[in-house]
Parts: C-alpha cells; sequence; structure tokens
C-alpha cells in the first residue's frame, strides 16, 4: 500500500461516491434492509443515512483506515449500531448464518477475488438471507462496452483496481445466489462507460 493508495484514494472516493445525485439509488438498495446486516466496501459511510429503522446493527467492512476516520461523523449520528468488524470481504470474520442481510454499493468492481467474497458473504447470511448490491460494471450496449474495454487499465490504475466490465448479476448467480430483482440502467450524470449500474436483490438458499 503506497501513499497514493492510503492517503488519496480513500479522499477521492469519499468526493465520488457522495454525490447528492446517487442518493435515491442508495436508499433503494437500502430501502428493505433488515435486522443484522453486514456491509461489504463500508467505504466512508454514505449508505449510513439511508440504513432503515428495520436494522438493528451494522457489521462494517472496509481495509481502508482513512475512510473510516472519514465515516467517523455518519457513524456517531447513526440511529443503528456500526461496528467496524473485517478488513476484507474476501475472508470475513464472522460465524456461519450470521446475518439476515449484506449490502454492497460500488465495491464489487475493487474486490480481486470477487467469487471468494461473493461465497463468503452465502456463509456468514443466514438461510433465505438477502443481498442487497449497487453495483457498476458490464454495459447493456455493446458500443459502451467496447469503451469500457479501452478505459478499464486506466481506470484500475487510478482507482485502485476498479474493473469498469465485470458482469455483476452473472457472478452473484455463479455463487449460488438466486436474484429475485435485478435493475439495470445508466446513472443520471455519469459517463455511460462508468455509470451502467445493475441494481438487486438476491437470496441465499
Amino acid at each position: 500500500m503506497g501513499v497514493y493508495s492510503e492517503r488519496v484514494l480513500p479522499r477521492l472516493i469519499n468526493f465520488a461516491c457522495g454525490a447528492k445525485s446517487a442518493h435515491p439509488n442508495r436508499a433503494r438498495v437500502c430501502a428493505d434492509l433488515s435486522g443484522e446486516v453486514v456491509e461489504i466496501g463500508f467505504g466512508s459511510g454514505h449508505n449510513v443515512p439511508f440504513y432503515p429503522a428495520a436494522v438493528t446493527r451494522v457489521a462494517a467492512v472496509e481495509p481502508a483506515d482513512l475512510a473510516w476516520k472519514l465515516a467517523a461523523e455518519r457513524v456517531a449520528k447513526s440511529s443503528v449500531p456500526i461496528e467496524r468488524s473485517g478488513l476484507d470481504g474476501q475472508a470475513l470474520p464472522y460465524p456461519d448464518d450470521t446475518f439476515d442481510a449484506a449490502l454492497s454499493t460500488w465495491s464489487m468492481c475493487t474486490i480481486p477475488d470477487l467469487e471468494a467474497a461473493l461465497l463468503e458473504l452465502r456463509r456468514v447470511l443466514r438461510p433465505g438471507g438477502t443481498l442487497h448490491f449497487l453495483e457498476h460494471g458490464y454495459a447493456p450496449d455493446e458500443s459502451v462496452v467496447r469503451w469500457q474495454r479501452r478505459l478499464e487499465p486506466i481506470n484500475k490504475r487510478i482507482v485502485g483496481g476498479c474493473h469498469l466490465t465485470r458482469k455483476i448479476g452473472d457472478a452473484v448467480t455463479a455463487a449460488g445466489f438466486e436474484i429475485v430483482e435485478l435493475e439495470q440502467f445508466y446513472e443520471d450524470g455519469a459517463p455511460k462507460a462508468m455509470g451502467a449500474l445493475s441494481r438487486g436483490i438476491a437470496t441465499s438458499a
């Protein structure tokens, strides 16, 4: 981990992910959460204001110390208890069948081994638990995909390994989840290559 990754990138991500234009999508992906929730890629806590009252606690998984510090004010104001209790979504420090739901927003793009992370989420979810996700990835239009492929090598360097062409729905299904809701669309105001979003809910058997 260099100075850029530790001190600069978390601030850039905090700024970019704090856009008000993302608030409606954050509200929608969080709306049906309830019970005990594990959130991977917690970042600087931009989902915190959108946790519904039905959530009883959140276990925050976030590798960047600076991102957690930037989240401090949001965490302090939250009516939901939040604890940073994991650093790596690929190896979650929780027993099997611990959580009622999992949340991931703009995180699956950067996890080096996404399959391992999704299998870990299945492991720690109780039977019938739900994965709520809002992610950018592979665009529905081939003309946009061509640009994604061109830009991806540069984007991965600048944005901490962020992939533009991951097929999120396919990855979730391949990990053994059953997708019950899935919406694919372009984020308002974002370049299509960066803003091809998948928002959905999947269940764990």
